[in-house]
């Protein structure tokens, strides 16, 4: 991730997303080739780096946002509805590894990837180039605080 005071919402949000996807491969490789101990270990590590993800923009970027903007509605308002989904099939993805159902998992985990790579391109295109643009005096802060998550 980018570690310069002077980076993005944007960049380091968007690296943060690189390192989930990095993490979402290793754990779907090792289900590919019944690698349960692997998996589980890539599974695990993967879901604490999405919900760390989830909790820098629901508790820190959000709301800072939507302070500024003046509305919780509009994208933070859909962004948080789809990570609610991707919760859902998160939860769903570790009780069929717990059970070791390679088929179940892989259908899952596909389905996830489509709504990630959908999300990521609404919030990097979109939604954090609003973030920078309307939080630039904050960015510090906010950037600090997301590090220190």
């Amino acid at each position: 991730m980018t570690e310069t005071g002077d980076a993005t919402i944007t960049q380091f949000l968007a690296d943060d997303h690189n390192r989930c996807d990095d993490l979402f491969a290793a754990a779907e490789n090792a289900v590919s080739v019944r690698d349960w101990a692997s998996a589980a270990a890539h599974f695990q590590a993967f879901l604490e780096a999405m919900r760390r993800h989830f909790a820098m923009e629901e508790d820190i970027l959000f709301p800072a946002f939507e302070t500024r903007a003046g509305s919780g509605g509009g994208p933070t308002f859909v962004m948080r509805g789809e990570h609610r989904e991707m919760n859902g099939l998160l939860d769903e993805m570790g009780a069929a590894l717990e059970r070791r159902e390679q088929d179940a998992y892989l259908n899952l985990s596909e389905t996830l990837l489509m709504l990630m790579r959908q999300h990521n391109l609404k919030e990097e295109n979109i939604l954090y180039p609003m973030t920078d643009h309307a939080l630039a005096g904050e960015r510090p802060e906010l950037l600090g605080a997301m590090r220190a998550r």
